[in-house]
């Protein structure tokens, strides 16, 4: 592809050299230098990129997109000069595969809890509605029935652009992604056509990265402000933020929520550790996953689906016939115990889990003892690590904490941080291991026939990071491998 062709809907600033050089490859990474490189030089959040322009170039880069330009020029190179590096590497990435997004119906779902739920039943109920389609999600991406490894809740826009150009190729008609608020504000989206944006609520999360939940709230805005006058806006109106997130969007906004006045509506009718009954639009349904979290995620899912053109009956049909996602209320029943394994990593979704397993509890009048295992990542936001031990302690009847991918810190020094948010009430039902599996197989021998395990943080992860290293390690192989021991 010729660069002036890759340029084409960029607002160029600058251009010393060729543009009319051929173009085999792109990359933001200095390590992947091939023959007709375009370079990218965006500043990361840990690295700046312009410092490997020289470094590209002697690899045999022919074009490099920069903010600034290198003092001293190759005659061989053609320099083009952008404003904001980071948006035109997504534009670069959307041209160089041919403007992919334009070529499918594409979905976009942020929030701080619900996203992966939500992008992968909609990925599994267009499948069985009959359309070929993509997601690209926390636990895998898929391109049609083939998998790939997923690193980020939203990859880089080079890989982005790659495997949307490959859902075109295959025939796929639409793709769910999960849009990450890191995303938004890095950028890792800017060139992508959305027909459809939802938003599922915010909480309390990744003050770490945005210092302040005005910044992220700032930042799950964005995709929304950013959205064509030719797509749809569905918000949850029952959170808070719900309105504030679609105030300035040029998409058509269409809501949804379990209480008030909206497009879409639904009620839980029944709930059990089987599932639940709703009544979704004056309609009743059956669906595999419980929980009021659930029912907001059930009812973006069907709106979603009727916005983008399908019939409200088959919707219903095939929706309550998919089962919940990997690591999301993923329960496991040996020897008597109902085991829950839940990615629940903040305290929003760790009350809303607590909250569902208490109401299923009293609805069938059960005496189980709720244990809760969790903890909390390192080198993350430290302010929830309280709030989620108390939470921990005030919804359950005895609780284990532990560590969770305690990254590059000290285990102990995380659990020092929860243990700081507990009073003497809450720690007389509190015990701590560091070792996650010790502290699993702990909470295995401490229930009788008919109690309930939760082990939130993790959910579908195959690992865990300590000091940089990721070690294999999958809560529910852990649970189900302890439980058939009791069975023995």
């Amino acid at each position: 592809m010729k660069l002036n062709d890759i340029l084409e809907r960029i607002d160029v600033k600058e251009v010393k050299g060729n543009l009319d050089t051929d173009i085999l490859d792109i990359t933001s990474d200095s390590r992947q230098i091939n023959e007709k490189t375009l370079f990218v030089a965006v500043a990361g959040t840990k690295v700046d990129g312009h410092t490997f322009i020289d470094d590209v170039v002697k690899k045999g880069a022919v074009a490099v997109v920069c903010e600034h330009l290198p003092e001293t020029l190759s005659e061989n190179v053609c320099y083009v000069k952008l404003e904001d590096t980071a948006d035109g590497l997504g534009k670069i990435a959307s041209a160089f595969y041919g403007y992919p997004s334009e070529k499918l119906t594409l979905s976009g779902v942020t929030g701080t809890n619900g996203k992966t739920t939500t992008a992968t039943l909609l990925y599994k109920l267009f499948r069985k509605l009959g359309f070929k389609a993509g997601l690209l999600s926390t636990v895998e991406n898929y391109v049609d029935e083939k998998v790939y490894p997923t690193h980020n809740t939203t990859p880089d826009p080079i890989t982005i652009n790659k495997l949307l150009a490959e859902m075109v190729e295959v025939g796929c008609e639409y793709c769910f992604m999960e849009v990450s608020s890191h995303s938004v504000v890095q950028k890792r989206i800017s060139g992508l056509k959305f027909k459809l944006g939802i938003f599922s609520n915010i909480t309390l999360d990744h003050l770490d990265y945005h210092k302040t939940f005005k910044e992220y709230i700032k930042a799950k805005k964005l995709f929304f402000d950013n959205l064509p006058k030719d797509a749809f806006a569905l918000t949850n109106t029952d959170d808070k933020n719900g309105s504030v997130m679609v105030q300035n969007t040029k998409a058509e906004v269409k809501t949804y929520g379990l209480r008030g006045f909206t497009d879409f509506k639904a009620s839980i009718l029944e709930c059990g550790f089987e599932g639940m009954l709703l009544n979704i639009c004056g309609k009743e349904m059956w669906t595999f996953l419980p929980g009021t979290f659930n029912a907001y995620n059930i009812l973006a899912v069907y709106s979603s689906a009727v916005l983008l053109g399908q019939k409200p009956e088959e919707v219903l049909t095939e929706l309550s016939a998919l089962h919940s996602v990997k690591g999301r209320f993923d329960i496991v029943n040996i020897a008597k115990i109902t085991a829950i394994v839940d990615y629940a990593h903040t305290p929003d979704a760790l009350e809303n889990v607590l909250n569902t397993i208490d109401d299923i509890r009293a609805a069938s009048k059960s005496t189980s003892t709720l244990i809760t295992v969790c903890g909390c990542g390192g080198d993350r936001d430290k302010s929830k690590r309280p709030i989620m031990a108390q939470l921990a302690c005030k919804l359950s009847d005895k609780v284990i904490l532990t560590s969770d991918n305690p990254r590059t810190e000290n285990p102990e020094a995380i659990l020092d941080d929860m243990f700081a948010g507990l009073n003497s009430t809450d720690l007389s039902k509190v015990v701590r291991i560091s070792d996650r599996k010790s502290a699993i197989q702990t909470a295995c021998m401490m229930a009788k026939e008919g109690d309930i395990i939760l082990i939130a943080g993790k959910g579908h992860e195959n690992y865990q990071e300590i000091n940089g290293v990721r070690h294999h390690f999958d809560d529910k192989e852990i649970v189900s491998g302890q439980l058939q021991l009791l069975i023995k």
